[in-house]
């Protein structure tokens, strides 16, 4: 079953299932339970989508970016956004940009809680080791006890770090700009997310506002996406084998 639980208290989990979780339905039965809500309540009632605060940062049905999983063919640049974290998971998410048609496809992501960079390190480069990685302006933050970078420690796991923080091309990196930039893309097409990244739609069904404001909770994936998004331009197709004029991103640790 598809399902996202809170560790905020040892006592309580909050778990969600969608009526594709309930497979004692037939299709059939399925599409006529669906049928018989209302129009606004078929999300909640069906996806296990609560209406959380003054509303959804992303009010976007989920069928409308799912895409079917394909082979990412070898013409799409790609990259990785990763988010970093110990208490809230560590979120990545990998990119491939359909450059004739300017959409973007999530295919895959990656999220875990307190654990090290050379477990994370791992997870990532099992997607491909040349990938570029973008990250946030927190991987400039001193680790205390080594007083290394975030950012120069996942380097010195061999992956190909962007030498800066991910920004727009602009300098800027507001969040508020990467949700703006998402949300248009998903309401033109151009923002694809394949079926099998469950945590990237459990995230997206619980992403909302309070007063206007965007809660910053259970939104590992969702950023290393935006991440992602904002450092595009730097996206490089796969290399091929023996060739060794491969872009390189010159990370020094």
């Amino acid at each position: 079953m598809s399902g996202l639980a809170s560790t905020a208290h040892p006592d309580r989990a909050v778990i969600m299932a969608t009526i594709d979780d309930a497979l004692h339905f037939s299709d059939e039965e399925r599409a006529r339970i669906i049928a018989s809500y209302p129009e606004h309540e078929r999300e909640a009632r069906t996806m296990g989508i609560p209406a959380l605060g003054s509303g959804k940062v992303f009010p976007i049905a989920e069928e409308s970016i799912k895409a079917d999983p394909f082979q990412v063919p070898a013409y799409m640049p790609q990259i990785v956004g990763i988010d970093f974290g110990w208490d809230h998971p560590f979120g990545a998410a990998r990119l491939a940009w359909d450059r004739d048609n300017d959409i973007v496809y999530v295919t895959a992501v990656y999220r875990q809680r307190e654990a090290t960079p050379i477990i994370h390190a791992g997870a990532i480069k099992g997607w491909g080791d040349w990938l570029p990685v973008a990250w946030p302006h927190d991987g400039l933050q001193h680790d205390k006890g080594s007083g290394k970078t975030l950012a120069s420690q996942y380097a010195a796991q061999d992956l190909d770090m962007l030498p800066t923080h991910a920004q727009w091309e602009d300098g800027g990196n507001g969040f508020e700009a990467g949700i703006s930039a998402m949300l248009t893309r998903m309401q033109t097409g151009k923002w694809k997310v394949f079926s099998t990244c469950g945590e990237w739609f459990e995230e997206f069904r619980l992403f909302h506002r309070e007063k206007g404001l965007v809660v910053k909770e259970r939104d590992d994936v969702l950023s290393a996406s935006r991440i992602g998004l904002m450092a595009l331009r730097h996206a490089i197709v796969k290399p091929k084998k023996g060739d060794w004029s491969a872009p390189s991103t010159g990370w020094v640790v």
